[in-house]
């Protein structure tokens, strides 16, 4: 199965709801930055998230950001997604080591700890729009629904998972997010409660066979659900040899002579996907006319 993300609504379009199969995103960016179990695991989640997310957006040029900064080992997470679903990210702790939590589970809530959240949207506007909140539990799916609760007034629910086989490779991958309208009626907010309270989880149901539609169906294939539109989702990362010598040449002219001078070539590693690109002292000259023009 590929990776996707379905959209779509229920009840009389009361709530909307986005629901995706990542394993793909996941492993790729497993393998992309060589990342420990809870690392992958952390990180999934939030790609996932942010995929989702990313598909909200109404413009093509909208670019979203989640980022969390925290106490824990992990040291914190960055994820970008555009409304393609385009996503990529990366933890600043790729090797954090942690036993399993009480359940016998990947101990993300540990590995980040106390922390913050922000969501970032670029959509156009002179200055994008932040929003923050506090890591309630660092689970990421339990951080995120109560952003939406207090920084959107959205109520929200979200479910995250991430499955690792013994071989440390993405066994399963995905998530869902369900949001409540404005005008929503209190008996269709209760019903779904209940329909979420009794949901086991969202690795339950992958490794039961169960794709997102599936998931959608048993929360609310009772509640008149449509689903709108199945996208693709996909790790992709859009830096290249061009976009880092632009950054190289914002460091400055005088940081740049000094590379020259140094007399050697110079690496420059992008932090989203980890591909290295090597600039020789003859490119770094070339920069440093273009930055004195």
């Amino acid at each position: 199965m590929n990776d996707y993300i379905i959209r779509g609504t229920a009840a009389n379009d009361q709530v909307r709801f986005f629901a995706a199969y990542t394993k793909d995103v996941v492993e790729t960016a497993r393998q992309k930055h060589n990342t420990s179990p809870v690392a992958t695991a952390a990180l999934g989640r939030l790609l996932t998230a942010g995929a989702m997310m990313g598909s909200m957006c109404k413009n093509n040029s909208d670019v979203i950001t989640l980022q969390i900064q925290c106490s824990g080992p992990i040291g914190g997470l960055t994820v970008t997604a555009d409304s393609k679903a385009n996503v990529k990210g990366y933890v600043n702790n790729p090797d954090v080591m942690l036993p399993p939590s009480k359940e016998g589970k990947l101990d993300v809530g540990k590995a980040l700890d106390l922390g913050v959240l922000t969501v970032i949207k670029d959509i156009g506007l002179k200055e994008p729009y932040s929003g923050q909140t506090h890591l309630v539990s660092g689970e990421i799916a339990e951080d995120l629904t109560y952003y939406f609760a207090a920084s959107e007034q959205i109520p929200t629910s979200v479910a995250l998972g991430v499955l690792m086989n013994k071989d440390n490779t993405v066994r399963q991958a995905g998530g869902f997010i369900i949001q409540m309208m404005p005008y929503a009626e209190e008996e269709t907010i209760s019903k779904l409660e209940k329909k979420i309270a009794e949901f086991k989880s969202v690795t339950y149901a992958l490794e039961h066979e169960h794709t997102p539609e599936k998931m959608m169906e048993d929360l609310l294939g009772d509640m008149d659900m449509k689903i709108y539109e199945k996208v693709p989702t996909q790790f992709h990362c859009n830096c290249s040899k061009e976009r880092v010598e632009k950054a190289v040449i914002s460091v400055g002219k005088d940081e740049i002579q000094s590379m020259i001078d140094d007399g050697e070539p110079i690496e420059v590693n992008c932090h989203f996907c980890n591909t290295h690109y090597h600039y020789s002292v003859d490119d770094l000259k070339r920069m440093l006319e273009e930055a004195t023009h």
